[in-house]
Order: C-alpha cells, then sequence, then structure tokens
C-alpha cells in the first residue's frame, strides 16, 4: 500500500518564529489525546507522512522546532547546479545540509509566474535525484488548457519531458507527483473529487506506458489545489490519490491537523 503524503508548502509566508512556533504547536498537538496521537501512531507505522515547506529563512527554524522524527522538512525550489555564481539561488547540497528531506520542483507558480520550462524542470530533476534529497514534481493545466480538452496532452508533455532520461526504480522509489491544476491554486476553486482522480489516474497510466507495472503501482500521487479539511477525506478516499499538497489550508494549525486526521 502507497504510503499517504500530507505536505503543506507555505509559499512565502511564515517567518522563523512563525515557523518554530507552528512546528512546536504541531508536534504538541502529536502527544495530545486530540487525534494527534492517533495520527502519531500512523506516522510511525509508517501509514501517513507529514511534510512542511517552509520559504529557506525558516528551514533552519522548523528543523530546530522538531522534538521527534514526525516530520519531514522540504525547500520549496532549488537550483540544479551543486554551486557557482547564481546570485539569489540555493542549491541542492545547501538544502540536504539544511536537514531537507524533500523539495518541490516546478510548482505552478515556478512555471507561470517565474517561468520555468519543462527543460529546466528536467535539469532540476535529474540533479535532485543525483543528491540526497527526493524531489515532489508538479504538473497541471491551466483554465483555457482544461477548458479547451487539453489536460492530457498538458501533462503528457509535463511528464514525457521530466521523465525522459529516468528509470522505473527511480520512479518508483524515489520520485512523488504532485498534480495540481493551476486554476484550482489560491482561487478557492477546487477540481471535483472525480476530475483529481481522472487526472491523477491518467498520471499513472502514463507512468505504466513508459516504466511497467511496479513502478505505477508505488508511484505516490498528490493533489494540491483549495485543500481544506472539508474536501480533505473525500479527495484522500480516491484510489489514484495518495496525498494531498496543501497551501493556504497549511498556514493553520487546527486545519492542518484536521486534514492529517482526514488521511487516517
Amino acid at each position: 500500500m502507497r504510503r499517504k503524503m500530507i505536505a503543506g508548502n507555505w509559499k512565502m509566508n511564515n517567518g522563523p518564529a512563525a515557523a518554530e512556533d507552528f512546528v512546536s504547536a504541531l508536534e504538541e498537538w502529536f502527544a495530545s489525546d486530540r487525534g494527534g496521537k492517533r495520527s502519531a501512531d500512523a506516522v510511525s507505522s509508517g501509514r501517513i507522512e507529514i511534510v512542511l515547506a517552509p520559504p529557506f529563512t525558516s528551514i533552519a527554524s522548523a528543523v530546530a522546532a522538531r522534538r521527534t522524527n514526525l516530520i519531514d522538512i522540504a525547500a520549496q525550489n532549488a537550483h540544479h547546479k551543486r554551486g557557482g555564481a547564481f546570485t539569489g539561488e540555493v542549491s541542492l547540497p545547501m538544502i540536504e545540509e539544511s536537514g531537507c528531506k524533500y523539495v518541490i520542483i516546478g510548482h505552478s507558480e515556478r512555471r507561470h509566474v517565474f517561468g520555468e520550462t519543462d527543460d529546466a524542470l528536467e535539469k532540476k530533476l535529474i540533479a535532485t535525484l543525483e543528491s540526497g534529497v527526493l524531489p515532489i514534481f508538479c504538473v497541471g493545466e491551466t483554465l483555457d488548457e482544461r477548458t479547451s480538452g487539453s489536460m492530457e496532452k498538458v501533462l503528457s508533455s509535463q511528464l514525457t519531458s521530466a521523465w525522459s532520461s529516468l528509470t522505473s526504480d527511480v520512479i518508483g522509489e524515489m520520485v512523488v507527483i504532485a498534480y495540481e491544476p493551476v486554476w484550482a491554486i489560491g482561487t478557492g476553486k477546487t477540481a471535483s473529487d472525480s476530475d483529481a482522480e481522472d487526472a491523477c489516474d491518467f498520471i499513472r497510466t502514463l507512468a505504466y506506458d513508459k516504466f511497467g507495472i511496479a513502478a505505477s503501482d508505488s508511484l505516490r500521487i498528490l493533489y494540491g489545489g483549495s485543500v481544506k479539511p472539508e474536501n480533505s477525506g473525500a479527495l484522500l478516499a480516491q484510489s489514484d490519490i495518495d496525498g494531498l499538497l496543501i497551501g493556504g489550508a497549511s498556514l493553520d494549525v487546527e486545519q492542518f491537523e484536521k486534514i492529517i486526521e482526514s488521511a487516517l
């Protein structure tokens, strides 16, 4: 059975002090009788995984605030070069040394706001897999692409580029895919359960066609896009959705705790 992942992407929110407070509160909840102990047991037994992605300046505070091994930390982006004259960028070795297990690659805001191309993201994915950090690789279509019936074409193009030089063992063991329809991110609109499942099933089919059944069966696929406690349980009940990449709701500890509970 694929382990479910509940990942909170804080984006450009929560400085070091806020990050420390959030992680401390979540650790306290894990030790409490308010659903936290059940959730902690689920993490310890390998049924679910909890990930937080703070901004770069808050990673150290989030790592230091942990009192258990129940929370993994992710970076929100990385440069594909290991070092050099790249002012303002952060390398994968730096991210690994800071205590991160994961890095988010290709979030829709990186693609559509900062202009990251499929070619650039392929380089980042390969570099991540050569590092000690694991990738959460994001794909998704815009509203125009969905309404024009191009969703499958867009996802196929994004993944064909990213997967061009990867092997089945890497896909099955090291890569997490996050499907995030651009039109549902930060808009309050959420893909219906069936729409989200159809897209994730299509991604799994692409993995099957390229890498075979073992890799496609083990590949974890997350859904992201206006996820909140009210819809998280129904999304997680879909057979091809293995977790959630959460934006705004991950900034509120109580909402994030409720979403974790919905994965149990």
